[in-house]
């Protein structure tokens, strides 16, 4: 007999191997006909300009932090409005579970709340560039020498 860690651990065998059978056969059967044109980079059908392996602005991670914390925020939201608009669930409480039901979700939209207007008065949420600070560094060398040795190797 097998005990139910067995049960789970035959399960992933089988999940690894149908896997893989489905990937050796895929591989066999679709067409390997590579071009220049299918290989070039992609750019929603631009044609791609410069270097494909341009690091994104730290901004477009937080944004998207952002807009998926909200999109679990609504995936707690449905199944609650659901039970909370129970008709016979909160008779049954005597209207406690509603109550509780209201001031639960209430402390979860205020605590994002806060936390979305914690990122607004931070800045996180600004597209605008802020300025660079160029350091003001003493060096023993003069700046002139950096422009001489640039000005040599743009000419090369």
């Amino acid at each position: 007999m097998l005990t139910d860690f067995g049960y789970i651990l035959l399960f992933i065998i089988a999940a690894l191997v149908l896997l893989s059978v489905m990937l050796s056969v895929a591989r066999f059967l679709r067409p390997n006909r590579p071009n220049e044109e299918k290989l070039t980079t992609y750019e929603s059908g631009e044609d791609p300009i410069g270097n494909a392996n341009v690091q994104f602005n730290v901004r477009f991670y937080v944004v998207a932090l952002i807009f998926v914390l909200f999109e679990v925020e609504l995936l707690f939201l449905f199944p609650w409005a659901v039970v909370f608009g129970n008709e016979d669930l909160v008779a049954q409480t005597n209207g406690q579970w509603g109550w509780f039901a209201l001031g639960e979700m209430t402390v979860f939209i205020l605590i994002l709340v806060v936390g979305l207007a914690y990122a607004w008065a931070k800045g996180y949420l600004d597209w605008v560039r802020p300025k660079p600070q160029i350091p003001d560094i003493k060096s023993p060398v003069p700046a002139d020498m950096y422009l001489q040795i640039n000005q040599k190797y743009e000419k090369k």
